[in-house]
């Protein structure tokens, strides 16, 4: 069977759009949650293999710097796997599934605010929880070369202006969701697998900045005693980061795919 085509896959969008939005309301609250927990979790899992992979090879890198962009952007998508096969809730996937039935008139803004609001707030949760009882914890990357490198990526995420981490931000999420998007055309799960991988491995090879990822990464770098603040963390990275990542996701994605692809009469 042939994968969607533009305009199928817009459709395929709308619903799965229009399912997660559901959830923000009482009945499906708990699934929600629960959803959000475990995408947070995806994302933490993949960022955990790409510090384990690579930041693994350290006098190579320092020599070949595209040795550690490529090994970490290969093993990071796996987390975007995990979300689109298992059908959690990614509060950046969510930003662009979202928009198409915004412009049907099938949801409106509120509701799209409280489903990013929850999702995202659940998603730190579970990036969290795999940071400190995964990572932490047993002391998974507490040794080698890993702590510095944490700590070295922790520090440049939280040091950069609000308008680089924003575009940053923007350019994160445009990749992601185009992951997502060409994910929901696929059929098969080989399709779907290859569909997060490309788009993913750009985003982590170019040092763009992904929320969910960086609720993971900071706090993981902040338990391990690298100098970063509150106001760090949530202020010079997580603020402008999902700025960006709502315009990279809702408008570059979500908007421009229901303007390319909706039926004209």
């Amino acid at each position: 069977m042939p994968v969607r085509t533009p305009t199928e896959t817009l459709q395929a969008a709308i619903n799965a759009g229009c399912s997660k939005a559901a959830t923000t309301d009482r009945s499906g609250f708990s699934r929600l949650i629960t959803g959000s927990i475990l995408a947070g979790a995806y994302i933490a899992l993949g960022g955990a293999l790409s510090l384990a992979i690579g930041s693994g090879f350290p006098e190579i890198a320092a020599s070949n710097p595209g040795i550690q962009k490529f090994l970490s952007g290969l093993v990071f998508p796996v987390g975007l796997m995990l979300v689109v096969i298992l059908g959690a809730d990614l509060f950046t996937g969510n930003n662009a599934l979202l928009m198409p039935p915004l412009f049907e008139r099938r949801l409106s803004i509120g509701k799209i605010a409280a489903n990013w609001t929850a999702v995202w707030c659940f998603n730190f949760v579970g990036a969290l929880a795999v940071a400190y009882f995964l990572i932490y914890l047993p002391g998974t990357l507490s040794s080698g070369p890993y702590p510095e490198a944490i700590a070295k990526l922790a520090t440049a995420k939280t040091s950069m202006s609000f308008q680089a981490v924003l575009l940053k931000g923007i350019g994160a999420n445009w990749c992601v969701c185009l992951a997502v998007w060409l994910a929901l055309s696929g059929r098969r799960l080989g399709e779907k697998l290859m569909a997060c991988e490309v788009p993913v491995f750009a985003f982590v090879a170019l040092g763009f900045e992904h929320c969910v990822a960086n609720m993971f990464f900071i706090p993981l770098a902040m338990m391990q005693g690298a100098p970063i603040s509150m106001y760090d963390l949530f202020i010079s990275n997580l603020l402008p980061a999902t700025i960006g990542n709502i315009l990279g996701g809702a408008l570059f994605v979500g908007a421009v795919q229901w303007y390319l692809c909706r039926p004209r009469n």
